[in-house]
């Protein structure tokens, strides 16, 4: 006989703190009577770690650095063999949501390389000739707020002058236009629930502009003192600007950063996620010159 399993939490936006009580119902349908051998539920969190392809194979000890790390490990019993009748049962759960030893609480992240995440999942064990029915339900964590006054403490403002003379990594300088682009970015210490805010100005080129764009990047790394795994990957790119913009003019900068994809800036002996801006200038020629800005992205 089928069983229709579904998990709902009290909390529409899926979105808890450490120390809180995760709650929620579990959901059953059949048409008849089941039997069952056990209803477990389980809330784990955990870090997955993942070399990039062009590190597979050099150290034989990256494997055991990047097994998962276990955050959250509880069990609850939550109904011993026996029968579950037929139509609707609604089964209500309190699962704490506290660190396993002396770790601490990650914030969910969907990465490339790293991943952080957190889920209850429901197990009914059945005889050997039934398959056991499963299913998970990702939450979100999320650090807690915090005191209001030590929100102003974080505020960094940069600004910055690109020409042909700053650009790094050039082999060719004859062959690079003359420009000069100038702008700042609000602070280079951001909050991920406000937007990244500034301004660009082409203050003079002397080729045609054919568009300017932000690039919000990701930078995994994953090892440990035997070799570690270090990637860039893009997680969005606008365009604040197309075609041949006028000169003098302050082009707004503001990018929303994305919910999952980033999270607070982090540094463990295991993994790190730290965050990048790059200002892009494409040319007429499809010539670009990049401008690299390291950002610290907090909660708070």
């Amino acid at each position: 006989m089928a069983i229709n399993l579904d998990i709902k939490l009290k909390r529409a936006n899926k979105i808890y703190h450490e120390g809180e009580i995760v709650s929620g119902i579990i959901l059953l349908k059949c048409n008849s009577d089941v039997k069952h051998d056990g209803i477990f539920l389980t809330m784990e969190g955990s870090v997955n770690l993942q070399l990039s392809s062009k590190n597979v194979g050099i150290f034989e000890a990256f494997y055991n650095s990047v097994k998962p790390i276990q955050l959250v490990q509880y069990t609850l019993d939550v109904a011993p063999a026996g029968k579950i009748p037929s139509g609707k049962t609604e089964i209500p759960f309190e699962l704490p949501l506290k660190p396993r030893g002396n770790k601490p609480l990650y914030e969910t992240y969907h990465g490339v390389f790293v991943s952080i995440q957190y889920l209850v999942r429901c197990d009914i064990k059945r005889s050997f000739l039934a398959k056991d029915v499963s299913k998970s339900l990702e939450f979100i964590m999320e650090d807690k707020p915090v005191n209001l006054q030590l929100q102003k403490a974080h505020s960094k403002i940069v600004f910055y002058k690109i020409t042909p003379e700053s650009l790094q990594n050039i082999r060719e300088r004859t062959g690079v236009p003359k420009f000069l682009i100038s702008g700042r970015l609000d602070s280079v210490c951001c909050k991920l629930t406000q937007p990244l805010t500034g301004e660009v100005i082409i203050e003079h080129c002397e080729v045609p502009i054919k568009s300017i764009e932000l690039q919000l990047v990701r930078v995994e790394t994953c090892g440990c003192a035997e070799g570690y795994s270090r990637d860039a990957t893009e997680i969005q790119n606008i365009q604040i600007g197309e075609g041949n913009v006028c000169t003098g003019l302050a082009i707004p900068v503001y990018m929303i950063f994305p919910r999952l994809f980033t999270c607070p800036t982090l540094n463990t002996s295991n993994f790190k996620v730290e965050f990048e801006v790059n200002l892009i200038v494409v040319f007429e020629d499809d010539y670009l010159v990049t401008e690299n800005f390291p950002i610290t992205l907090t909660r708070h």
